[in-house]
């Protein structure tokens, strides 16, 4: 076999353009080019990007006469190995002659047919028309013998070193090149092989799709060559846990594929599943520096019952997808209840769809109350959505779907469409009602758009403040966030961060963003009023807040204990169910009118307050 940096030297400094095609085993003349050099890309002006997977009527230019054009055809059709001198155009449509040398190939492993052409530019022709030459010899003049063999020798060297190169080629087109296991191509023709051979009666297999957890994060921390490093382990790892009788393939960037015939006993599949995910708890080292990046594994299998076995790649994916939401590092099989589900996410997607044309989507309002004067301080909109047979979902039932879809944008320009007019509505009925906070996701934030969507909308900027709903890795937000960020505060919207202390937002990440306001997660405040651990972790949060300028809203005030011990211990705003839990904007506006907008009534003594609501 010719070492793949030989292989890479002939396809990169041969002077003569080559390019190989996959061609239909009924008609030689239907072929799809798969690869050429750089030769050829200096000849024709086609590099690689511009002919993979086309026709091989790519190489046929308009000036070409239609009787070579005819003439290359049925060559091609007979699988004929000839030559020819054509005129031709370059990409740029520039006219020039050349020689067109074509050589039929075949695999013997796959069954696969080939072609390679070999392109040689020639000198200004002059009337000359096209010849094509046999390589059998005809009448030749004896003056010209002894050139003519000499030709013919070297075209049989040629041929054959092609031929080689061809060959390379051909197994590089079904390898992985960094991993050297199959890749996705020749995956998908051995799993039709083993389908075929299943439909005829053969034994049910196993599909193992198999991705690692960490992969980015492994790229980012110790860069792409650490990476290749690992995925070559990972490839080395699985050849050594599976048989001779097994396909394991490298599919995408981080996901491997095993095919494994199924045995009398199933924990011959699940050990392997096994084997995996345990390989892979080790760390991985590299160049001194080590990390783990564990996997998850999704298995299905295929038999002669199922109505579509193509059907058990997705079923392995559904099971690997399975495995990754409930804590990754694991494997899952796949079920009929992964199915169910897939089936009712697909419904979901379709009906989300309608509910974006139809504007189902609905802004609904939690108050936020000023814990200093126990008034209405504004309101956080909260998405809703009116299913026309399932009745009100909160973001909980659609919104990670949405996200997926891609339609969070939408739903934003509903919901954003609706505030100027809810506005309006209070300031209209005399009830006040200071500023609306929207939630907006760490993906929407790198959009540009947004800006040009808070615009159209017609809502004050001034009464609005726009809350960064995901836990985003602040120290790595990118320069379009942070022009999004500088854009809203030109404006006058104020910034808040929400679900501090979840883990990801740090000090440094709160000076570059800069929030005006803090909010802090349920979670830290339910315990506050039983746990002084808790407290203090609040106390320390809030400090960090003040140091910085922000003000502070704790989240999740579900008790009048909760809102007396948060105001005691400095929170500016408070938000709960104790106020109120998301309403439609008419009854808020009823609760307003009801309350004259004063929700509770403080503790001016903030001692007082925790003594009045510490336990005993």
């Amino acid at each position: 076999m010719i070492p793949p940096h030989i292989a890479d030297q002939v396809g990169d400094k041969c002077t003569e353009g080559l390019v190989l095609a996959l061609a239909s085993d009924e008609d030689g003349a239907v072929m799809e080019l798969q690869w050429c050099n750089k030769a050829f890309t200096r000849i024709t002006g086609y590099d690689l990007a511009d002919i993979l997977g086309r026709r091989g009527t790519v190489l046929i230019g308009q000036n070409m006469s239609q009787g070579d054009h005819l003439l290359i055809i049925e060559k091609l059709m007979n699988w004929e190995h000839f030559s020819v001198k054509v005129l031709n155009n370059r990409k740029s449509g520039e006219q020039y002659w050349h020689k067109m040398n074509w050589v039929p190939l075949s695999d013997p492993e796959t069954g696969d047919r080939w072609w390679l052409c070999s392109l040689i530019e020639l000198e200004e022709q002059s009337g000359k028309q096209h010849s094509t030459q046999p390589f059998q010899s005809a009448a030749i003049d004896l003056n010209e013998r002894a050139e003519f063999l000499e030709r013919i020798q070297h075209l049989e060297k040629e041929n054959t070193r092609l031929h080689e190169l061809a060959k390379a080629v051909a197994k590089e087109s079904k390898e992985d090149p960094l991993t050297g296991l199959s890749n996705r191509r020749h995956f998908e023709v051995e799993l039709k092989s083993w389908i075929m051979a299943l439909q005829k009666g053969g034994g049910d297999f196993a599909v193992f799709y198999v991705d690692l957890d960490r992969f980015k994060s492994v790229n980012d921390t110790l860069g792409h060559d650490a990476g290749d490093r690992l995925l070559i382990a990972v490839a080395e790892m699985l050849r050594r846990l599976t048989n001779d009788s097994d396909l394991v393939a490298r599919i995408g960037g981080d996901e491997f594929v095993i095919l494994r015939p199924l045995g009398d006993s199933a924990l011959d599949i699940s050990s392997l599943a096994d084997a995996i995910v345990q390989e892979m708890q080790a760390p991985f080292a590299f160049e001194g520096k080590s990390t783990f990046c564990s996997t998850s594994v999704g298995v299905a299998i295929a038999n002669a019952t199922m109505d579509i076995p193509e059907q058990v790649v997705a079923d392995a994916d559904m099971a690997l997808y399975h495995a990754k939401t409930h804590g990754k590092g694991r494997w899952s099989f796949f079920t009929e209840e992964m199915h169910a589900e897939a089936v009712r996410t697909k419904r979901l997607v379709s009906d989300l769809l309608v509910a974006c044309e139809k504007r189902e989507f609905l802004p609904f309002f939690q108050p936020v109350i000023d814990a200093h004067t126990g008034r209405i301080a504004g309101a956080e909109v909260l998405v809703r959505w009116a299913h026309p047979t399932m009745g009100l979902l909160s973001p909980a039932a659609f919104i990670e779907t949405a996200a997926n879809m891609g339609i969070l944008k939408r739903i934003d320009e509903i919901i954003f469409s609706y505030l100027p007019e809810v506005l309006s509505f209070f300031d209209e009925a005399g009830v006040n009602l200071p500023r609306l906070s929207v939630n907006v996701s760490a993906g929407r934030l790198a959009d540009p758009s947004l800006i040009h969507d808070i615009k159209r909308s017609g809502i004050d900027a001034n009464r609005l403040a726009i809350e960064i709903l995901e836990s985003v890795y602040l120290e790595r937000i990118g320069e379009v966030v942070h022009w999004t960020l500088g854009e809203l505060k030109d404006l006058g919207v104020t910034i808040a961060l929400d679900d501090f202390g979840t883990g990801h937002a740090s000090v440094q990440g709160l000076l570059k963003i800069s929030p005006s306001i803090l909010k802090i997660d349920r979670q830290f405040i339910k315990p506050i009023v039983e746990d002084e651990t808790a407290r203090a972790l609040v106390e320390s949060i809030i400090g960090i807040g003040k140091s910085l300028g922000m003000g502070i809203v704790a989240e999740g005030v579900e008790t009048e204990a909760h809102g007396r011990f948060a105001s005691a211990m400095g929170c500016d705003y408070l938000q709960g169910f104790h106020f109120g839990k998301p309403m439609s904007a008419t009854d808020l506006h009823d609760q307003l009118k009801q309350t004259k907008g004063a929700y509770w009534t403080p503790i001016s003594d903030q001692s007082d307050a925790l003594r009045a609501t510490r336990p005993g």
